[in-house]
């Protein structure tokens, strides 16, 4: 395996996922609510996300990137959409303790969200093709190893960026009681569901 390609990756994935986005936001409000597991899967659904279109950029596979750009406007709705539904579903939902909290929506639900979310922003692969174009990793398309090491990178990059944001957030969840989650669940909800209508926005 290629260590070369294999750092490139991780340094790329761990700087496309690091801004903060409505991915980001919903990673540290599963961890306050449900804990530091829960923000960790949400980020690796967003780390898988990452990985297929690092695979996409990485080996050249230019006709699955021209469907996915030219099909910008459904991507944009459906993001748009789910973005909104989960974030008045969020703003709605009511605390509870601890243990209910812990054992509330199921791994998988949480995990195929943020993957879900990711997959259907277009930036993301745009990031993705414009990034590799300029450190000329295009060539990588001849290569399996190589773009196989690259592929693993961007995801170990992404995953390592939501493990220390889901650590981080976690050290501050015993600060808030029932009454500060509700704030936390409003708070986010209004912030995901504003991402929510400007994606809409932005297909309009």
């Amino acid at each position: 395996m290629d260590l070369t390609f294999l750092l490139r990756g991780l340094v790329i994935g761990f700087s496309i996922a690091a801004p903060v986005g409505p991915i980001g936001v919903l990673c540290i409000r599963q961890t306050l609510a449900r804990g530091r597991l829960a923000g960790l899967v949400s980020g690796l659904g967003a780390a898988t996300a990452d990985a297929i279109y690092g695979c996409v950029a990485g080996l050249g596979l230019t006709f699955i990137s021209n469907i996915l750009i030219n099909r910008q406007l459904w991507l944009h709705l459906a993001g748009g959409l789910f973005l909104c539904y989960l974030g008045i579903k969020i703003f709605l939902e009511k605390p509870s303790n601890r243990a209910a909290l812990a054992s509330g929506d199921s791994i998988v639900r949480i995990y195929a969200s943020t993957f879900f979310l990711t997959l259907t922003n277009p930036m993301t692969i745009l990031s993705f093709v414009a990034i590799f174009a300029g450190l000329g990793l295009a060539s990588t398309a001849g290569n399996i190893m190589s773009a196989g090491a690259l592929i693993l990178g961007v995801f170990a990059g992404s995953a390592l960026w939501w493990l220390i944001l889901s650590c981080g957030v976690d050290m501050l969840r015993d600060k808030f009681d029932l009454r500060g989650l509700q704030w936390v669940n409003r708070i986010s909800g209004s912030i995901i569901t504003g991402f929510g209508l400007f994606a809409l926005l932005s297909a309009a």
